[in-house]
């Protein structure tokens, strides 16, 4: 694409040294510009972009976009915020391609990766292709294998790339999942969202976002953005949805969805068994059962949540069934990878994403049985969620052994020590402290018996683990085939 065909169609400030060269890519990472691509100078919490542009300009940067002018001689587009004009550059040079398509975006604390999952498998159910993008990485369809992805939701040029391919490979719709970092930082601005889903909202990110408050603003930005014609779909259970809800124009249409309170669609007769959940759909005069191989409540919210969109996109509720009841668990969500004992592992790292899955673990524990949890928190992320979660994994659980998650540059014996701080008794012969997630997972052996079941709760679906100098091949399901062996 031609220079000036994008200076005429984002807003600069300046010009300077302009040539109308060819760009054939967009960077923002000095070590792997390609040539004659545009350099955009991104500023982030620890790296300034400006500080690198000399380094892409000899790797063969062609232009540069950036919020100051820079001493070297090629075209430089002056911004306000490299960061917001960064999705306007990939929108103009990827052609918009969201708005030849049907783009659905599901944000909140936690269920994003479920329930995208759900709406690619409905949408497939009814004979429609439709692709996904999200935390496990993207694929066109639910049979093919995910291509590698570096956040939830993508940075904008590759999001845009992204919606390009799927729209060249003929799928129109699109269902990804929208992180509240995403929304702050202008990674979906330009993408035309058709629906958009909000799941919940409990304490994660505070690291970044500070208050709830900026929390809450950051994932209603999805929703302000939706118009006349666009679907919202909005669990009523949660406390922050009347506050949604008010944010969202009177002309969109609105699908609100519970268990508890009186919601458009709803869950009723809840009935959990060893293999899934059970309950009555109801939506307007119709009532219709569903039983899933999907475990605890979080399931039942997730899957009217997936149930919510399909019915938004005109999709019958018997083809939503249909899909809904051949689906099993999503790769590192509630993820049972051994029986005898049972071992289980999931993504949570929050509290309510640990209070939920560890209540979905008691149900599937014999009463005579113990339910054992091993976890960690993040470093370099929100400490104080570390004793919250400590607290609620020592009420809920009758042991627990307190690891490391992705420690990265703090130490993780202060993370462990964060966590102790919660709990109101420390029993040795219930609480028991391993850094070494490796070793951890041993220990969860030795203090476990057959008829147990054994949460690993923090990684799920992540097959590394990050440490202070290096980032080393690290998968909770490849580690309980080591210790425990497979089943038999």
């Amino acid at each position: 694409m031609d220079l000036s065909n994008i200076v005429k169609n984002i807003k600069v400030k300046e010009v300077l040294n302009f040539k109308d060269v060819d760009i054939k890519g967009i960077s923002y990472n000095s070590n792997t510009i390609n040539s004659h691509e545009i350099f955009v100078c991104l500023k982030g919490e620890h790296v300034d972009g400006h500080n690198f542009a000399q380094n892409a300009f000899e790797k063969g940067a062609v232009a540069l976009m950036c919020e100051r002018p820079l001493n070297i001689e090629i075209p430089q587009l002056i911004v306000e915020s490299t960061q917001e004009s960064i999705a306007d550059l990939a929108a103009v040079f990827y052609h918009n391609p969201s708005y030849e398509l049907n783009l659905m975006g599901v944000t909140g604390t936690n269920g994003k990766t479920t329930v995208a999952h759900l709406v690619q498998k409905i949408f497939e159910q009814d004979r429609k292709k439709c692709a996904l993008i999200g935390t496990l990485g993207y694929k066109f369809s639910s049979k093919d294998d995910y291509l590698e992805a570096k956040h939830t939701t993508p940075q904008a040029p590759q999001m845009q790339e992204t919606l390009q391919k799927i729209l060249k490979a003929d799928v129109l719709n699109v269902i990804t999942e929208v992180s509240s970092h995403a929304l702050e930082q202008y990674r979906v601005k330009n993408c035309n969202f058709s629906t958009a889903i909000f799941t919940n909202l409990t304490q994660d990110h505070l690291d970044y976002h500070i208050t709830m408050d900026n929390y809450f603003n950051a994932k209603a930005k999805l929703f302000k953005g939706l118009k006349k014609g666009n679907n919202a779909i909005v669990n009523n259970d949660d406390k922050y949805s009347k506050r949604l809800i008010d944010v969202i124009d009177k002309e969109v249409n609105i699908i609100t969805y519970g268990v508890k309170n009186k919601s458009d669609l709803m869950a009723k007769n809840v009935e959990f068994m060893h293999d899934g959940v059970a309950f009555d759909c109801c939506y307007q005069d119709k009532t219709m059962p569903f039983k899933l191989h999907l475990n605890g409540m979080f399931s039942v919210y997730n899957s009217l949540a997936a149930i919510g969109v399909g019915l938004a996109n005109g999709i019958k509720l018997e083809i939503i069934k249909e899909a809904l009841e051949d689906t099993r668990s999503v790769a590192g969500r509630f993820e049972i990878v051994r029986t005898n004992p049972m071992v289980i592992v999931d993504y949570a790292h929050t509290p309510d994403g640990l209070e939920n899955i560890l209540r979905a673990a008691r149900e599937l524990t014999p009463k005579n049985a113990n339910l054992i949890c091993m976890f960690g928190c993040g470093g370099n992320r929100d400490c104080t969620k570390r004793p919250k979660m400590g607290k609620i994994a020592q009420q809920l659980c009758d042991k627990i052994i307190i690891t490391s998650d992705n420690p990265r540059q703090e130490d993780p014996q202060q993370i462990i020590t964060d966590i102790l701080s919660g709990l109101s008794l420390i029993n040795p012969k219930t609480v028991f402290v391993e850094a070494d997630r490796h070793l951890a997972i041993k220990l969860l052996k030795d203090i476990s018996c057959e008829n147990d079941v054994l949460v690993l709760a923090g990684k799920g679906h992540e097959d590394y683990q990050i440490l202070a100098d290096k980032t080393i091949h690290f998968d909770d399901r490849e580690e309980v085939v080591k210790v425990f062996g497979k089943n038999e």
